[in-house]
């Protein structure tokens, strides 16, 4: 026989690309689990932004990576440094205090940040408003 039989390989060229594409979407998942508020509204930036998570312990994230409170409005400023257009992104559990988001936007502020946003989960159903009882 004087061709190669090439078959076999394409049967594990394919096994292993569809095993890439059930794979890449969990790798390319978020490491910081936060359940966000809700909103209908939110706008989409895409421009380089600095991200950061509060998790419902009170661990901050910068970029996910675990940041010191103390150590936050250095890495801010440096991120900034280059860019200091970026937008800063908080993200925070619904169920941490707001005091701590107030202290890290405003370590944001104080480090330089000028545009500020905040991480929300976006709902496909409308607010429910008590409008007092039902009409009989």
């Amino acid at each position: 026989m004087s061709e190669i039989n090439i078959t076999p390989f394409t049967d594990v060229v394919l096994v292993l690309l569809i095993i890439f594409m059930i794979a890449t979407p969990v790798i390319l998942q978020p490491g910081i689990k936060v359940d966000l508020p809700k909103a209908r509204a939110a706008e989409a930036n895409t421009d380089k932004n600095i991200t950061i998570t509060i998790g419902q312990n009170g661990d901050i994230y910068l970029e996910d990576q675990r940041v010191e409170f103390a150590k936050l409005r250095y890495e801010i400023a440096q991120r900034l440094k280059d860019k200091p257009t970026m937008a800063v992104i908080v993200k925070g559990d619904k169920e941490v205090r707001y005091e701590t988001v107030v202290k890290v936007i405003d370590a944001a502020k104080q480090s330089g940040a000028k545009k500020f946003a905040l991480g929300v989960e976006l709902t496909d159903s409308p607010f429910q408003l008590y409008r007092g009882r039902p009409k009989s």
